[in-house]
Formats: structure tokens, C-alpha cells, sequence
């Protein structure tokens, strides 16, 4: 646990754990075609290669050069709604680059390896998930990361490397150092908010208010990215030193409406901030909790940034720093 590769590690929750496992005195290697990573987030601290993660003998190379244990695989399409325009383009980059990872870590150093799955491979209307609740993605999105997840187990176990598959349920926040967070276009509800506020005459658009919810909107469960980079290095720490594999839900097992951030966010500011409701998206659930006892468990995890008024502050910082 002493050399790691992150792909993707010039985004948003790349950017977050290379600050963290810098910190540990690990030595980082990115892999990023910076698509939708920022050079801006790279660490300086951190050695930096710019390509596409499906050029599989440009990964083997840097794995076998710097003796590289432990990969985490963050690189990949995330955004729910273009996922349905796009199914083609989300399939070759989060299943045929998965492949490509798990090419690249045969015959090498690799004793370890965390993939970046999501919440969303569940099936809908089950409310509060465990990690044995019915997979059933909605979404083009989902169904491309159930199966890179499926690629993860069979192929880990042919080579004898550990694997954690970790469920991210909704990431949010910006680093408390202020010196990361998100920068991309996104679909983050937080992000889209914090960006609207900067405006004269802030409108904020929420996608469904008929959903069987005690507000009518959708329900998530919230969690902070500094929390999530913490969960990557003790998970990383687990299943290196237990020599196991593991599937885990990363979330903090409590439910927030749409409309619960939007009020925050306005409690904050004091800023009078519109709403426009829209038609639901294709491939959203009404809600979903992530059930958290595992995580708990397994690294004995104490969350430090599980206050919605902490998240919202922090992206209101991150916001204003970035628009300086």
C-alpha cells in the first residue's frame, strides 16, 4: 500500500483521495484524459499521465515501472441523464474501460484494487439498501457500472488480487482546505444551487414533485466527498492488510429531499432563490438510503461532515473561491 494509481484522479473524488493518500505519505500515480478532469485539481505532489484509460499497455507500463499495488478506478461517465442519450459512449468508457484496467493489472505488482460503483444498481422503490438488496438498474448508467462490477469479481479472483466495489450514494462538499471541489458541469444538485447563487436573480430547476415523498421531491442520501476519500484509504487499508474483497455502500444511512438542500442553501445565504419544477428525468429514483452497517463495521467508521449545514457551507466557500 505504498504505490497507488488512480484513474480518473484529476476529477472531482480523484482529486479529493490524492489529497488524502498524499497525506499518508503514499506515492500517487494519475491516469486522466482530463475529459472531464481539471489539471487545476492535480496534485502537485502527485506524477501525472494524460491518456485515455483504454490504451491498456500505457496502464501495464506505469504499474510495472513504479511497482504499483493498488489501483483505484475512479475514470468513467457519470451523469445519469446524458447516460440515456449516450448508452453507447457510456458503455465503451465504464465497461470496456474497466476492462482495459483489469487487462493492464494481470502479471504486475497490483495486490489491490477499489472500483467506483454507484447506488444507482439498485433496484428502485426499495427505499433503505443494503449491500444484498435487489440489483435492478433504472438507468443506462447503472446498468453499465453493474456490470463493470461483475468484470471486477470474476476477473480479480482469476489473479488473485483484492477488490472492494464501493456504492457511492450522492457525493457532495468541497475539500475544508479549500483548495478542491467541483468544477465540472454536472448533474449535482449542490453544485447547480451553488452556482445559481452567484447570479442576480437566482432559479433553480428541480426535476419531479410528485414523487410518493413527505415533500414531493426525491430523497437522497447525502454524502460528503472528504468523508468519501477517508473510506477509500481505510478500505484500501482493509482489504490489503485482511486480504479480503468486499462490496460496500458508502452513504450515511439518512435521506434528504431535494427540497430540504434548496431551503438550506437559502437558509445560508439569505437569498431569494426561485424554484422551477420540471418533469422527473428518465432513470431517477423516488429514493434511496444507503443502509451503512457494513461500512461501519468492516473500518469502524465515524463520518466527520455529515451535517447538511457543513456540506452546503462548504460549497458555498468552494463557490466563492473559485469565482474570485
Amino acid at each position: 500500500m505504498k504505490n497507488i494509481l488512480i484513474t480518473g484522479g484529476a476529477g472531482y473524488i480523484g482529486s479529493h483521495i490524492s489529497e488524502i493518500l498524499i497525506k499518508k505519505n503514499k506515492n500517487i500515480f494519475i491516469v486522466d484524459n482530463l475529459s472531464t478532469g481539471f489539471k487545476k485539481l492535480i496534485n502537485k505532489n502527485s506524477k501525472f499521465y494524460n491518456f485515455n484509460i483504454l490504451d491498456s499497455n500505457e496502464i501495464k507500463k506505469i504499474l510495472i515501472k513504479f511497482k504499483i499495488d493498488s489501483v483505484i478506478h475512479l475514470a468513467g461517465s457519470l451523469i445519469i441523464g446524458l447516460g440515456e442519450k449516450q448508452p453507447k459512449f457510456y458503455y465503451k468508457n465504464n465497461v470496456l474501460g474497466t476492462k482495459s484496467v483489469l487487462l493492464a493489472c494481470k502479471n504486475t505488482f497490483v495486490k489491490n484494487f477499489i472500483f467506483s460503483s454507484t447506488a444507482a444498481v439498485y433496484q428502485d422503490k426499495q427505499k433503505i439498501v443494503n449491500e444484498e438488496s435487489k440489483i435492478k438498474p433504472k438507468s443506462v448508467y447503472g446498468k453499465t457500472k453493474i456490470k463493470a462490477e461483475k468484470l471486477i469479481i470474476s476477473n480479480c479472483k482469476k489473479i488473485g488480487i483484492n477488490y472492494a466495489i464501493l456504492r457511492y450514494f450522492n457525493v457532495c462538499g468541497a475539500s475544508p482546505s479549500g483548495k478542491i471541489g467541483l468544477i465540472s458541469k454536472t448533474d449535482s444538485l449542490f453544485k447547480n444551487i451553488s452556482e445559481t447563487l452567484m447570479k442576480k436573480k437566482p432559479m433553480i430547476k428541480i426535476y419531479g414533485n410528485d414523487y410518493n415523498t413527505p415533500d414531493g421531491t426525491a430523497i437522497r442520501d447525502y454524502i460528503h466527498v472528504s468523508d468519501l476519500a477517508e473510506v477509500h484509504f481505510k478500505i484500501l487499508k482493509k482489504i490489503s492488510k485482511a486480504n479480503i474483497s468486499t462490496i460496500i455502500n458508502c452513504g450515511y444511512n439518512n435521506g434528504t429531499s431535494v427540497k430540504e438542500v434548496v431551503d438550506e442553501f437559502k437558509k445560508q445565504t439569505k437569498k431569494n432563490l426561485n424554484i422551477s419544477y420540471q418533469k422527473k428525468r428518465p432513470g431517477d429514483l423516488a429514493m434511496i438510503i444507503a443502509n451503512n452497517k457494513k461500512l461501519k463495521k468492516i473500518i469502524n467508521w465515524s463520518p466527520k461532515y455529515n451535517n447538511l449545514n457543513t456540506i452546503v457551507k462548504s460549497c458555498i466557500r468552494w463557490e466563492k473561491i473559485t469565482n474570485r
